[in-house]
């Protein structure tokens, strides 16, 4: 059984103990976040069956989307990118520095051995009526032996 209340808890636990965020929710924003601040959201992007699996069992990718959000109006607005980056760097040191997030998977593919590599993507979000500037960590985990082959 997929535990993906441990996966989501391990990284919403490392953006917390960043210290660079002042929200972090375990799911995927409706509205903008307005802390003022850095915010972060975590949430599932997809659940994929990979070529390393077992003789009768399935092995997985995650992929869960990390995402930093700051308002695009934030001054001064050359601070806006450094200030993402830094805890964008925070987070995917954390990510290689806690391989198997505390046992939990077999490893973060941080190479895209399955395909994803671990990796940031920058862009904005508009929401209700506001912008945002972010950026968006794909982590990629590869979770061993999760359903079972029977014929």
């Amino acid at each position: 059984m997929l535990d993906i209340t441990g996966l989501l808890d391990a990284a919403i636990t490392h953006a917390s103990s960043s210290g660079h965020f002042e929200t972090v929710n375990g799911h995927e924003p409706l509205n903008t976040p307005m802390s003022g601040g850095l915010d972060c959201a975590v949430w599932v992007d997809r659940v994929t069956p990979v070529r390393s699996s077992g003789l009768n069992s399935v092995s997985v990718l995650v992929v869960l989307n990390v995402r930093l959000f700051s308002s695009s109006k934030s001054e001064p607005r050359d601070a806006i990118d450094p200030e993402l980056v830094a805890a964008v760097d925070t987070l995917c040191a954390a990510y290689c520095g806690d391989f198997t997030l505390g046992g939990l998977v077999r490893q973060v593919d941080i190479l895209g051995q399955h395909g994803v590599p671990l990796g940031v993507r920058a862009g904005y979000v508009q929401q209700s009526g506001d912008v945002s500037r972010v950026l968006t960590v794909e982590l990629p985990l590869i979770v061993n032996d999760l359903w079972e082959e029977t014929p």
